[in-house]
């Protein structure tokens, strides 16, 4: 037995292919889990205390975009180098490295002396949460050999992100109530001291043998591609220009460069092999579409609570509490209900329920005594699909991929969520945006100053900022045309992100069941499955009966609880600016 993923545990195997995890392992995912967290928290925070930094460093329009960009660019470009990196040097050693980074680049942040400073900072700690999600995502893998545990820890690891999302604008709401705008980076500190102590002792080094040597004009090529492509879809949600489409097109031409490349490597720095298995390629479009479908909606949600509904931050951030406690209970019980009618239909399943979720958004009227409570409840039917898409969808794609490539497979599946986020933000956002501007402009008063009325017309921020310095009733009609706008805005985007997810479902109810009867077929003809998923997905509808659902989730622990990987609060962009 192997002493580094196990404890002891003589517990029997119950139907999946490796050994069961004992409490060593289970106390490993708690670690791996805080850096998940950390994350979300860092993003969802930063947006409350830009009022307060900006007062304090006094930064230009362009400096406060880089602030907030900067970090997305660098997780976006740097996760494929990175994801490949553990492959070859280790993960866990990249992921103690990559924490010791976050933690004195979240000091250097915290204590910044100008805008430049704070830039800097934000970029290194973009490219230290780079090493953090790819080496959590790998090592996971690494734990629990038995695909069912498996199942249920990349369950509990998809979960936690949201809850940072989710806890928030709490924790941050009430830092910045009573210490300065630096404090919300130092939220990250203990938690990095926590794992540089415990990760050495808990968790197990783990690397490709035969990886070979990190390919240097690979890397090159990689940011070439991602960092470009990343800043084009941003920038090309405020309207068409020429930067951000020559930014696209240097991205397209560097990916094609770094394509051609991998194909003609010995040891590329990502295998286009993956992408030969069918499980590998749907897993990853259903995430990519979900996450674009529940981050534009969320960029509009956040702002609806907060300046149509009146809500602060920090109450607009105990409203989505509850949703997020559905999206805890969804990503946790997804494994369950895999192992006994396969990932393919829970995915499919659940992504309809979002649709429902997404359409009952638009019934939602500024002014609606049940406004608030229609949008709870149908943010709840969205996290209760998007859970165990991304839960079973991560696992898919990680669990599809042989051991040795799981750094790499991580890292695929990270990048496919970040540029859902900034695709859901730009096109979405847009949308959403251009239905807001058409839809105000009949409901400006008459004689209003022209400078007033573009404010108005150009974001619902700035009609709340020039209805205050309206007359009369003047500014109470501006601002209810505004809001109306809005939730016509709201609406458009909800009834778009209900046809992507029913497109997809379509996809997990078919692809995903076809891969699955294809891998049952060559089980049953002594075929080795490779995933936990694709184990679950067919092994337990003939044997899913035993129990062990029940048993897997009692020993993961209660404490286990968070809520799925929605990239949604790194948004920045949409009506909201």
């Amino acid at each position: 037995m192997n002493t580094d993923l196990t404890t002891g545990s003589d517990a029997p195997d119950t139907g999946g292919s490796g050994e069961r995890a004992g409490l060593r392992a289970w106390a490993g995912l708690a670690v791996l889990a805080l850096p998940t967290l950390l994350l979300a928290l860092d993003v969802s925070v930063l947006h409350l205390a830009v009022p307060h930094l900006a007062a304090d460093l006094q930064p230009s329009n362009t400096q406060m975009l880089w602030i907030i960009d900067i970090y997305g660019f660098m997780i976006a470009g740097f996760l494929v180098t990175m994801g490949t990196l553990g492959d070859r040097v280790g993960r866990r050693r990249l992921l103690l490295i990559g924490a010791a980074a976050f933690g004195a680049a979240s000091v250097a942040a915290a204590y910044a002396p100008s805008p430049e400073a704070l830039i800097a900072a934000r970029l290194l700690l973009g490219v230290a949460g780079a090493t953090l999600m790819p080496s959590t995502l790998s090592l996971i893998s690494n734990l629990f050999p038995d695909p069912r545990q498996r199942g249920l820890a990349f369950a509990i690891w998809a979960a936690m992100f949201s809850l940072g999302v989710a806890l928030g604008p709490v924790l941050g709401g009430a830092m910045l109530e009573h210490f300065w705008w630096g404090s919300a980076f130092l939220l990250g500190l203990p938690v990095m001291v926590l794992l540089l102590v415990a990760g050495p002792v808990l968790l197990p080094e783990s690397r490709d043998p035969d990886a070979g040597r990190v390919d240097a004009p690979s890397v090159v090529l990689s940011l070439a591609t991602m960092l470009p492509v990343t800043y084009a879809i941003k920038e090309l949600a405020h309207g068409l220009a020429v930067l951000p489409l020559l930014a696209a097109v240097v991205g397209v031409a560097a990916g094609t460069l770094f394509i051609r490349r991998q194909r003609r490597l010995a040891n590329p720095l990502l295998d286009l092999g993956l992408f030969a298995d069918r499980s590998f390629r749907s897993a990853l479009l259903i995430i990519l579409v979900g996450t674009v479908a529940v981050s534009g909606t969320y960029l509009f949600v956040t702002q609806y609570l907060q300046m149509v509904e009146g809500q602060s931050a920090l109450r607009a951030g105990l409203w989505l509490l509850p949703p997020a406690g559905v999206l805890i209970a969804a990503s946790v019980t997804a494994p369950v209900f895999a192992r006994r009618f396969g990932p393919g239909p829970v995915m499919g399943a659940g992504l309809v329920a979002s649709a429902v979720g997404y359409l009952l958004l638009t019934r939602v009227e500024p002014g609606d005594a049940g406004a608030i409570a229609l949008i709870v409840v149908a943010y709840a039917l969205v996290n209760s699909g998007i859970g165990p898409v991304l839960a079973l969808g991560t696992e898919m794609v990680v669990g599809s991929a042989p051991p040795e490539k799981a750094g790499a497979a991580s890292a695929i599946s990270e990048t496919s969520s970040e540029l859902g986020v900034a695709l859901g933000v730009a096109v979405l956002g847009s949308v959403g945006t251009a239905v807001y501007r058409s839809d105000v402009g009949g409901g400006v008063p008459e004689g209003t100053p022209v400078a007033v009325a573009e404010t108005a017309r150009d974001t619902l921020a700035g009609a709340v900022a020039v209805a205050e310095e309206l007359p009369g009733e003047r500014g109470a009609e501006l601002l209810g045309a505004a809001r109306e706008a809005f939730a016509g805005g709201l609406a458009a985007v909800g009834v778009i992100s209900a046809l992507l997810a029913l497109s997809v479902a379509v996809l997990a109810f078919t692809a995903l069941r076809d891969a699955e009867d294809a891998e049952g077929a060559e089980g049953a003809g002594g075929g080795d499955e490779a995933g936990g998923v694709k184990a679950a997905g067919g092994e337990s509808r003939a044997g899913g009966d035993d129990g062990s659902g029940a048993e897997d989730l009692a020993g993961a622990g209660a404490g286990a609880g968070a809520a799925a990987e929605v990239r949604a609060g790194a948004g920045d962009g949409g009506a909201g600016k």
